[in-house]
């Protein structure tokens, strides 16, 4: 048997998120609502000679996309030779294009079976996308419904956010984000999954450290006349933050509570008050959680070193060499 990492793309709008789902009543068949379903059932078509069963690198929710996550795969041939990772590649993106599923496998590769993509993993990239009305139009902050009465190109439908806020301070996000980084411990910013377990209430689960909090200009991903009536409406905007782990939906909370500071909902002391009194009581309830489509994940992060299996002479050679000692 031999172990096979997948790098892949998915647009996560439809998906109630990457985690396969096993309803036992319905006797424990595939999950077609979810990434990791979609992808074991695509594995089929590959007739392994053993059960199909994936680890995942990381958790996306309902909606949120990924440019590249990983996940990897035990498999075993009927004449016990490895798949062809090309063909891997090939057999699943064309059942994902046949079923007309927004998942795509970038890429393929035989891996040590010693290796695991969450656990090997030396960190992940998170990009949130947003765009801020240049100009108030006519009463659109009166309206309830602001947003749909306001041009958004059909092209960014579910991938950005917009905002119709032209009083929106940047500068000031840009200051809030320096206030996240380095070591917190973030338990005002972690919501409770469905998979919570106590261990987790534990005070050291919830430390992270962000290593980097990027805040830049964007552009837009509509094309022709409607990418220009688009940059002439909006600014675009990216938040990059990078970590060796994230905690459930903690990416989202910090976005946020920086648009509530941008857009004067807070001030500073309510982000210090949030990382600095560490408690769900803390979350300050004029924050709203940031919307799952402006977020993607963009890169799980590895030592390169880690793909290749070490030859066994050279242990051998190794533990000799130290037996000798």
């Amino acid at each position: 048997m031999y172990r096979y990492l997948l790098n892949i793309s998915y647009i996560g709008t439809n998906f109630r998120g990457i985690q396969k789902i096993i309803n036992k009543s319905a006797g424990g068949c595939g999950d077609n609502q979810t990434i990791q379903g979609c992808v074991e059932l695509a594995m089929q078509k590959l007739h392994p000679t053993n059960e199909i069963d994936t680890k995942l690198s990381s958790r996306t929710d309902s909606g949120v996309h990924a440019l590249h996550s990983t996940l990897h795969v035990d498999l075993e041939s009927r004449n016990s030779e490895p798949f062809d990772p090309l063909k891997i590649t090939g057999i699943l993106n064309k059942q994902f294009n046949k079923k007309d599923l927004p998942i795509r496998v970038l890429s393929t590769q035989k891996v040590p079976n010693t290796f695991h993509c969450r656990y090997n993993a030396l960190g992940r990239s998170y990009l949130y996308r947003f765009a801020v009305a240049k100009h108030r139009m006519d009463d659109i902050g009166k309206l309830k419904n602001a947003n749909f009465n306001s041009f958004i190109p059909v092209e960014e439908l579910s991938r950005c956010y917009f905002l119709q806020n032209c009083n929106f301070d940047i500068e000031r996000l840009r200051a809030g984000s320096r206030m996240l980084l380095g070591v917190h411990n973030f338990r005002t910013f972690a919501s409770i999954s469905r998979q919570h377990s106590p261990s987790r209430d534990n005070p050291r689960f919830t430390l992270r450290k962000i290593d980097e909090i990027n805040v830049k200009s964007g552009k837009t991903t509509a094309i022709d006349s409607n990418a220009d009536l688009a940059e002439s409406l909006y600014d675009y905007w990216e938040i990059e933050f990078k970590a060796r782990s994230f905690l459930y939906k903690q990416v989202r909370r910090m976005v946020g509570a920086l648009f509530a500071l941008a857009t004067g909902r807070i001030d500073e002391r309510c982000i210090y008050e949030m990382l600095t009194i560490p408690s769900k009581n803390s979350w300050d309830p004029r924050v709203l959680l940031a919307p799952p489509f402006g977020l993607y994940l963009c890169r799980v992060h590895y030592n390169e070193n880690d793909f290749v299996a070490v030859p066994q002479q050279v242990e051998e050679n190794e533990f000799s060499a130290t037996a000798a000692k």
